[in-house]
């Protein structure tokens, strides 16, 4: 019996440093609910502080702070119109303002939607009907698919188009980078951060790697960098990581790496964008074996290091900035070696 037991230790040890471990998330605390279902975030709001809420939902974007379907967020596009939108770049709204989407695991070639069900309720589909083109937007680019439900959504480019709850007034943009899946659509069909390089968290995807959010590279995204992460050096902060258009990239203190647990959700992540994956191969100055992945409350799948899942900040205006050092006391720019940085 007693070297049951020891053996029984062994494989213990053994799977705690073979990798990192995964705990479920919670039925109560993560599960998916309807767009405006969550709670306030009060003092930790959207503000550049930590922006974890206690008793937050999560779904693809739903949870608090988001209105029911309705005030603009739902019926007719009306004219579209092109907008300069602050760290985004020229993005499409809709008649009244209304910031208008497209989902990265959708395609354009044929148009599909694969947004339903508690998807569709944080992001509402925008219909075809009545969706005229004003300026800067190409009318030829408008189109219509049939849902599975057979009503006709909108497209731009092939891309179906939607709005998103938790933009509750006309030039919000809170929806970009969500998931690393979620952008504002350029006038073009593409992601309107692309004209602009790439804000944070719009989620570069990787060609070839089997590891993008779609499952591949998407019809109007960006050609991946050959550097998807890489090492930089700050006079305060030391060796830190940075995504390949230089965006710093944080870890959160509530979150856990062993178990793996998601602690950044709901209306977090309209200030924190969780990372995507990223190819291995294209990684320089980390080693490898730090690089990972853990799945989100709603499914997404999100970059770790060192077991951490990592976020970009929305708070950071420009490449190289670490304004998220030590926000709240929670958030912490990740090192070449997966650790905080100090300072």
């Amino acid at each position: 019996m007693r070297r049951e037991i020891i053996a029984g230790s062994a494989v213990a040890v053994l799977l705690l440093t073979a990798g990192c471990g995964v705990e479920k998330p919670s039925s109560k605390a993560d599960a998916v609910q309807p767009a405006g279902s969550g709670k306030q975030l009060g003092a930790y709001g959207n503000d550049g502080g930590s922006g974890y809420g206690a008793g937050s939902g999560s779904g693809d974007g739903g949870g608090s702070g988001a209105n029911p379907a309705g005030g603009g967020q739902s019926g007719p596009a009306g004219k579209l119109q092109v907008r300069e939108m602050a760290n985004v770049g020229s993005g499409v709204a809709d008649g009244d303002g209304f910031t208008l989407y497209r989902f990265d695991k959708d395609t354009a070639k044929p148009p599909k939607s694969n947004c339903e069900g508690d998807c569709a309720k944080a992001w509402p589909v925008v219909p075809a009907d009545d969706a005229s083109a004003g300026a800067g937007v190409d009318a030829a680019l408008l189109g219509s698919v049939t849902r599975a439900d057979g009503s006709k959504q909108l497209t731009l480019g092939g891309w179906p188009v939607y709005r998103y709850a938790k933009d509750t007034k006309a030039g919000d943009a809170l929806g970009e980078g969500v998931g690393g899946t979620w952008h504002v659509l350029g006038p073009d069909g593409k992601w309107a951060a692309a004209g602009k390089g790439a804000a944070p968290g719009t989620g570069t995807e990787m060609q070839g790697s089997g590891m993008e959010q779609g499952g591949g590279a998407k019809e109007g995204s960006e050609e991946a960098p050959k550097v998807a992460l890489s090492v930089r050096k700050d006079a305060k902060l030391g060796n830190i990581v940075q995504n390949a258009e230089g965006w710093t990239l944080y870890r959160f203190d509530k979150d856990s790496a062993w178990p793996m647990k998601i602690g950044c959700v709901d209306s977090c992540t309209d200030t924190w964008k969780p990372a995507p994956l990223v190819d291995k191969t294209q990684v320089s100055g980390i080693d490898p074996k730090l690089i990972g992945s853990v799945k989100r409350p709603d499914g997404t799948e999100q970059l770790t290091i060192d077991c951490w899942p990592v976020y970009t900040f929305t708070g950071d205006k420009a490449p190289g900035d670490v304004n998220g050092q030590g926000k709240q006391n929670l958030w912490w720019a990740v090192t070449d070696k997966g650790k905080k940085a100090a300072g």
